[in-house]
């Protein structure tokens, strides 16, 4: 008997479980899903477990969640493929629930059901499906089952695709706009499984009502399915069917249509090919950047080096530098910060002369904005200037404007110029970055943000490995022993973090002779954190050190600092001597 009563037990569980008040069990209970499967049997998945799931009518959203999520992967505990059409009807329910990210779950698993399921159980089980929801009297079904059409077409019959295309199209002109979005929004998924001779007249028509449509959240969705549908189309259909569409929705009295076209506009340009492309988007593209809302410009300023690349440097240059110009004095500061951040790449596609003459006045403005995005966007794309106009002009017109906001009084602007520095560094040269940059880099050292001094000890660590130890010894270390005893007990941790950073860079000699010292030094000061940091830098300059030197001047003032009243100074102090400890016994 005890045999018998075995597997029931977690069927048992799970509706006890399921109908609990309290959620977490129900919700640990579906995503238990596949064990309480696994112990069934494929059979009783099928005829109990399932049945009992399309039945459980729960209406807390994030069970219903789960559930979708669960159904998605069930294809292996319901005995496989051949038996794939059971899922679907707990799955059918979950499509037409009030909450949409439950619906759309339980499209997405029904999708992964049905891109497995054999082409003769999709006729008999799948196609109805989509069908029943298709004609559902609630919004929420005939929502979902747009999501379903690419799934159904490629295996339905002649007589059953005429009927999908001509269901479809029905769901295109639904009273509901929330079901005509769902449509426009999966009409380039359905449009990639039609053949192309229905794809020019039914898909078409369909296309074209939704381009009318009266609601803006309909029209919106509409321009995604131009790029869609101009990669199935032929180039000469699409210039006919497609690029009048964008040319219109580009001058749409919604803005937000007119935001989605300047998203959108380098895929719809790569749809249309680049003859049309310099003939009408130009000029729809030149009134985007131009428009009255700054949420289109903000779209269409962030392109515009995309855009630049599919025209020639004249084209350009004519029509799409002025335009630029006018952005960098923009009214609305998101503008010209979505101009700053790409228009550093306009300067390889026009070349060294326009952009001297045309780009690098526009480049210094952006750098003085006021607005301390728009000068961080324009100094984390400076390398893609310096390739094309050379370093002697950069240094001559940037540099000064540079050397300026490195003392800017944001800091995040101040911290932009140091991750900067080392990639300036390496392409002005050393000579250069001596005369003009290396006071900078020490005076981060002191600045009253740590991000600043943590990056600027960061910084010189790379300078260093950029230009070597030698430069290093004459240039950096000099500098930074003397900050070594610096009155305030910050900046004197910022020395310390810098030291530990140098010495695997200047190698063992260098760090015993002129680093080491400076470290035991701090191990008398009067400030625990500084102690507690020594004890750690001494622990990370271990493995360079010989160790000889380890034992004779490490352990000494670690053993020290291990006697230390203050707590966390005797904890890292031990953490050391461990250190110590263990690289002496492996050796």
């Amino acid at each position: 008997m005890s045999t018998m009563e075995e597997p029931l037990y977690p069927i048992a569980v799970l509706i006890d479980e399921l109908k609990n008040d309290d959620i977490q069990l129900r919700l640990n209970s579906i995503r238990r899903l596949s064990t309480i499967a696994r112990a069934l049997g494929e059979e009783r998945t099928r005829k109990e477990l399932i049945p009992f799931l399309s039945e459980n009518n729960d209406d807390d959203d994030e069970v219903l969640l789960a559930m979708a999520e669960e159904l998605g992967v069930f294809i292996p505990y319901v005995g496989g493929v051949e038996y794939a059409h059971v899922l679907l009807p707990p799955l059918e329910t979950l499509c037409t629930v009030e909450e949409t990210c439950v619906r759309d779950k339980a499209v997405e698993s029904l999708c992964r059901i049905g891109s497995q399921m054999r082409e003769t159980d999709l006729v008999d089980w799948f196609i109805p499906l989509v069908k029943r929801l298709a004609a559902g009297e609630w919004f929420t079904a005939r929502v979902s089952s747009c999501g379903l059409f690419h799934i159904a077409y490629p295996s339905a019959p002649d007589m059953l695709k005429t009927e999908l295309r001509s269901i479809y199209s029905q769901l295109c002109q639904d009273d509901m706009p929330m079901v005509r979005r769902s449509a426009a929004s999966n009409l380039g998924k359905f449009a990639a499984t039609v053949e192309p001779a229905h794809l020019k007249t039914d898909i078409m028509s369909i296309f074209e009502d939704l381009t009318q449509d009266d609601q803006d959240s309909v029209r919106l969705l509409a321009v995604e399915g131009c790029a869609a549908l101009g990669k199935l189309l032929e180039p000469q259909d699409c210039i006919a069917h497609i690029l009048p569409v964008i040319v219109n929705f580009s001058q749409d009295k919604s803005w937000r249509v007119r935001y989605m076209v300047a998203n959108q506009l380098y895929e719809l340009c790569e749809a249309v090919g680049p003859e049309p492309t310099r003939t009408d988007l130009v000029p729809a593209y030149v009134r985007l950047l131009r428009d009255n809302e700054a949420e289109v410009r903000i779209a269409a300023a962030g392109k515009v080096t995309k855009f630049c690349r599919i025209l020639s440097p004249e084209l350009a240059i004519q029509h799409i530098l002025p335009c630029v110009k006018e952005l960098s004095s923009d009214s609305s500061q998101h503008v010209r910060s979505a101009l700053a951040s790409v228009i550093m790449g306009m300067a390889p596609v026009l070349g060294k002369d326009a952009t001297i003459e045309q780009l690098l006045p526009i480049f210094l403005s952006l750098l003085k904005d006021e607005f301390p995005d728009v000068r961080l966007n324009i100094i984390s794309k400076l390398d893609q200037v310096n390739q094309v106009i050379g370093i002697d002009l950069l240094s001559q017109s940037l540099l000064p404007a540079i050397v300026e906001l490195a003392e800017d009084r944001h800091w995040r602007v101040r911290l932009a110029i140091i991750e900067y520095i080392p990639l300036l560094s390496s392409q002005l040269g050393v000579g250069f970055f001596d005369d003009k940059l290396g006071a900078l880099c020490m005076q981060w050292l002191q600045d009253k943000v740590y991000s600043i001094r943590d990056a600027a000890a960061n910084n010189l660590k790379r300078l260093a490995e950029e230009f070597g130890p030698e430069w290093a010894m004459q240039h950096i270390i000099p500098q930074v022993l003397e900050m070594s005893t610096n009155s305030h007990y910050l900046y004197r941790m910022t020395i310390l973090h810098a030291v530990s950073l140098l010495a695997p860079v200047m190698g063992s000699e260098i760090t015993c002779s002129k680093l080491l010292p400076v470290v035991i030094n701090a191990s008398k000061d009067r400030v625990p954190n500084i102690k507690f940091n020594v004890a750690k830098v001494l622990q990370s300059l271990i493995p360079i050190v010989d160790q000889s030197i380890a034992e004779k001047t490490i352990r000494p003032c670690l053993v020290e600092l291990s006697e230390d009243p203050d707590v966390d100074v005797r904890f890292f102090a031990n953490q050391a001597l461990q250190t110590i400890d263990s690289v002496m016994m492996s050796s």
